[in-house]
């Protein structure tokens, strides 16, 4: 597949740092020399230096064959402008475009992307993916990440093994024969730095960073058995008041469980906005480090304290200073991906990575297949595929033992018929079934060929 990516920031680095390790023809395209530059010297990848609306840039890029057109740029209006010149100039099939206006973003204009108005085939907002994933963390605040797959009805959850987890030093295969009636299984396990996909005789370690497959409604049980209480929270504290902290806030407001947020945000108009959208969370205006503000807010009796300013230095001081003061759990925003291993050291419980949750946006349209969902695990270091079994695709009709799978490849959960599924190695795979796999990143091109991989999908 030929990618034209337009922006080699953090997300476009990224997507193209995945597409060039599949084997896809890649180009890069960014007006600052140094970005492209550090695209193709880490890369497998060309690169062009230049405004990505422009058609001579774009046809300089290839777009004259490409199969798809990425829009990651600063800016929304280049993003738009690009996918406009990518199909009224070179007809490119598929165009994805991130915006981050929420003004572009409102349903009722979305007759805008329409093919014969302004053709943007898929629209990434990040603002929205992290405002859905700070709410996926409050959901499951003992999970170190978390993720809805098959219509909600399975989480799968990152959980970090501590001292007193009560199965520690047991295999996997003793813990299925132990908790048979459990629906959930370990699809991966990061130790020491690396992640791997556990095989039945691995056991469990303190300080494993385990990521869990469970059926929804075993969720309370799953976070008992591996050591971890299941708590509501009643009373949350939002440092940050932008379109993030803003999204949270009135999703909260929506909930039929009470939940009393209170925000905090430094800019003087940001927080009149809010206040004006919000109806029952209280807006306080000032700044998320100081302890008077933090005191009036609440946080000594926060269940949690979500901190999504643009700043990450801001974010990481303001989560430390809300667990000092009392709230049972901080989470914070980091966009600088280098700054993740400090926050254990700091005592943060959760982080949400705003380019990780954008590429997973991406990734999810740009998977072949009936793929209907995709989220990336860590950093890039392995996905989540939820998708569809096609009646050609080779694992159609066996039993999951039958299959070669890769090493770095398990199934996490199965729908048939819309019914949940524990998978087993005797379990058959059949056309129609909605199957969710965990796979190492270096083994997702052989997991696209066994979901019978076609441009014909797109």
């Amino acid at each position: 597949m030929k990618v034209i990516i337009c922006g080699a920031g953090q997300v476009g680095w990224q997507i193209a740092k995945q597409l060039s390790s599949e084997k896809n023809d890649v180009t890069v395209v960014d007006n600052n020399p140094a970005l492209v530059r550090r695209a193709t010297d880490t890369l497998d990848v060309q690169g062009i230096e230049g405004f990505a609306s422009y058609p001579d840039v774009l046809e300089r890029a290839g777009a004259r064959d490409a199969d798809m057109v990425i829009a990651a740029t600063y800016s929304d209006e280049v993003n738009m402008v690009t996918c406009q010149v990518a199909h009224s100039v070179f007809g490119v099939p598929r165009k994805i475009a991130r915006l981050r206006s929420q003004s572009y973003l409102t349903a009722i204009y979305s007759d805008l992307y329409r093919r014969d108005h302004l053709p943007i085939d898929v629209v990434i907002s990040p603002e929205k993916e992290v405002a859905e994933a700070a709410l996926r963390r409050l959901a499951a605040p003992a999970a170190f990440d978390t993720q809805a797959f098959l219509a909600g009805g399975v989480q799968l959850m990152g959980i970090m093994l501590e001292e007193d987890c009560p199965v520690l030093n047991t295999s996997l295969r003793e813990l299925s024969d132990l908790f048979s009636t459990l629906r959930a299984i370990v699809v991966g396990v990061r130790r020491e730095g690396r992640l791997f996909a556990p095989e039945p005789n691995d056991q469990l370690f303190a300080k494993d960073e385990v990521y869990v497959f469970a059926h929804s409604d075993d969720l309370t049980r799953t976070l008992e058995i591996f050591g971890k209480t299941h708590a509501k929270q009643e009373r949350v504290v939002i440092l940050g008041g932008g379109n993030v902290g803003l999204a949270v806030a009135q999703a909260l407001e929506t909930r039929t469980e009470r939940v009393r947020a209170k925000i905090i945000e430094k800019n003087r108009k940001t927080a009149e906005k809010a206040a004006d959208s919000l109806e029952r969370t209280i807006v306080l205006n000032g700044d998320a480090l100081d302890q008077e503000l933090l005191a009036e807010a609440g946080i000594t009796r926060a269940d949690a304290a979500l901190c999504v300013t643009d700043d990450d230095k801001v974010n990481m001081l303001a989560a430390v200073r809300a667990k000092q003061r009392g709230a049972k759990m901080a989470i914070c925003l980091v966009n600088d991906p280098t700054l993740v291993p400090i926050l254990n050291a700091l005592d943060i419980d959760a982080y949400i990575n705003p380019r990780a949750t954008t590429v997973s946006s991406i990734l999810r349209h740009i998977r072949h297949g009936r793929v209907r969902n995709v989220y990336s695990v860590g950093d890039g270091e392995a996905e989540v595929i939820e998708a569809q079994v096609l009646s050609t695709s080779p694992i159609s009709g066996k039993p999951i033992r039958d299959i070669d799978f890769p090493e770095g490849v398990l199934v996490g959960a199965i729908s048939k018929g819309g019914k949940y599924v524990k998978p087993t190695g005797a379990t058959r795979i059949d056309e129609g079934d909605v199957i969710t796999i965990f796979s190492l990143r270096d083994d997702v091109p052989e997991v696209e060929r066994l979901l019978q991989v076609s441009i014909d999908y797109f």
